[in-house]
C-alpha cells in the first residue's frame, strides 16, 4: 500500500470518528433530548448555550455536514482527474476551517462556559488529526499529479 493510500485510509478513518460524534450530536439535537454525559451535566450546559447554534444551526449539523463532504471527497478522489487532483485541497480548507472553529469553541467552553463536553474534545481532535493528515497528502503525489515541490528541491 503506498503513503498516499495509507493516508487516505487515515483520513477516512478519522473522519469516521467524526461523523459518528456529529451524527450522536445532531440527533441529540433533533430529538430535543439530553447529552449523556455521566453526572457532570456539563455536556448540557455546551449543548444547551448560545454558543452551540450558528444562525439558529445547530454547530452540530455543520460538523455533520463537514465530515460528510470530507467523506464524499474521499469517495471522489478515485472518480477522474479533477476530483483526483484537487480532493486533498479540498479537504485542507475544511479542516483548517474546522481546527479554527474548533480552537474557538474550545476557549468559549473552557473560558466562558468553564464546561468541557467530551463530544466537543472528540470533533475537535478529530479534526486537528484530519488537518494533520490533510498536510501530509498535499506533500504526496496523488497518481498522474506532480509532488508539490520543497525548497531547495
Amino acid at each position: 500500500m503506498t503513503d498516499h493510500r495509507k493516508a487516505r485510509l487515515a483520513a477516512a478513518i478519522v473522519t469516521g470518528i467524526g461523523l459518528l460524534d456529529s451524527i450522536y450530536l445532531s440527533w441529540v439535537k433533533i430529538a430535543q433530548s439530553q447529552v449523556y454525559c455521566g453526572t457532570s451535566g456539563q455536556c448540557e450546559t455546551v449543548n444547551n448555550s448560545s454558543y452551540s447554534e450558528i444562525g439558529g444551526i445547530p454547530i452540530a449539523y455543520l460538523g455533520l455536514g463537514a465530515y460528510l463532504v470530507v467523506f464524499a471527497l474521499l469517495y471522489l478522489e478515485g472518480r477522474g482527474r479533477f476530483w483526483g487532483e484537487n480532493s486533498s485541497l479540498f479537504i485542507f480548507g475544511i479542516s483548517l476551517v474546522g481546527v479554527i472553529y474548533s480552537a474557538y469553541l474550545t476557549y468559549i467552553e473552557i473560558w466562558i462556559l468553564h464546561a468541557i463536553c467530551p463530544y466537543c474534545v472528540v470533533s475537535a481532535l478529530a479534526m486537528l488529526a484530519l488537518f494533520v493528515i490533510s498536510l501530509l497528502r498535499l506533500r504526496q503525489a496523488p497518481a498522474g499529479t506532480k509532488p508539490i515541490p520543497t525548497r531547495g528541491g
